[in-house]
């Protein structure tokens, strides 16, 4: 009968932030799969999990998935964790849990630290809608293409970057986006020298440039969406609108604004009401 893969979300600093399920889990499991199993042994050894470690990292996770999935399929529970935080964001894992799936194993999480989400919470930029980004390619022709293509995204967008190329990023980030875009700089997240900022990019530019010890660490950006773009997109349907309520109802106008822009019937009514009772 199979066994159970259970992916446990570990401290990403403060040892105190992880979870008494995850220690259970750790401990009742009969083999844990580890990033690095010299990072996760110093774990173990502070919360006395004796469980046996096994690598499972980007560059073996391949080769080695078929011998992982015959032992959860010989009865033997598994515990797959990265160095720190929630496995597969921006960690491997991905193809373990996938064959985990295609073999019909029950894949369980046991929720914890992730260092997007606890940059998100924290930096005072919205967060109704996010997207995490990830890293973003080493190369600089590279990231300016990245760059490019979410410049005049809405949500609010959530990047991992690495200490030694933070400045030239953060540099890029306001060529592209502009100076003057909204960004959050969360470093160190739980561990002593913690910094979480909110600033502009250009702001942000400077204040790495001028301090060496923020180029050090783990490094989340949390950058606002474009609200140019919200903008012009409010701009463009008040204006649709107030030229058809000149000659329709408010019903009559909202359904033909919503048939030639697409947005919902709902949303255009509403406007419609808001922009006649200004007007009146």
């Amino acid at each position: 009968m199979s066994a159970q893969l259970f992916v446990v979300s570990t401290p990403i600093g403060h040892l105190d932030d992880i979870t008494y399920r995850a220690i259970d889990v750790l401990k009742s499991v009969k083999i844990i799969a580890a990033e690095d199993t010299r990072t996760s042994a110093q774990l173990l050894k502070h919360f006395n999990i004796n469980t046996p470690l096994t690598a499972c990292h980007d560059h073996n996770e391949s080769n080695k998935i078929d011998q992982l999935i015959e032992r959860l399929k010989n009865g033997e529970d598994m515990a797959l964790i990265s160095d720190a935080g929630t496995p597969l964001i921006s960690d491997p894992g991905f193809k373990l849990v996938r064959a985990a799936q295609e073999n019909d194993i029950r894949v369980i999480p046991v929720p914890g630290a992730c260092a997007a989400i606890a940059a998100l919470s924290a930096v005072g930029l919205p967060s109704d809608r996010f997207s995490f980004e990830g890293f973003l390619p080493s190369k600089q022709s590279q990231r300016l293409l990245n760059l490019e293509k979410l410049k005049d995204e809405t949500q609010t967008m959530i990047i991992y970057e690495a200490p030694h190329r933070i400045l030239e990023c953060v540099k890029d980030m306001a060529q592209v986006f502009g100076a003057d875009r909204s960004v959050g700089f969360a470093r160190e997240i739980t561990k002593t020298f913690e910094t979480i900022k909110k600033m502009t990019l250009g702001e942000l530019v400077d204040f790495v440039a001028n301090d060496h010890n923020q180029q050090k660490g783990e490094i989340v950006l949390v950058i606002g969406g474009s609200v140019e773009e919200k903008d012009m997109e409010q701009e463009k349907l008040d204006k649709l609108l107030l030229r058809l309520l000149q000659d329709l109802s408010v019903k009559a106008a909202s359904q033909l604004a919503a048939d030639l822009t697409g947005i919902k019937k709902k949303i255009a009514y509403q406007r419609a009401l808001e922009l006649t009772q200004a007007n009146d």
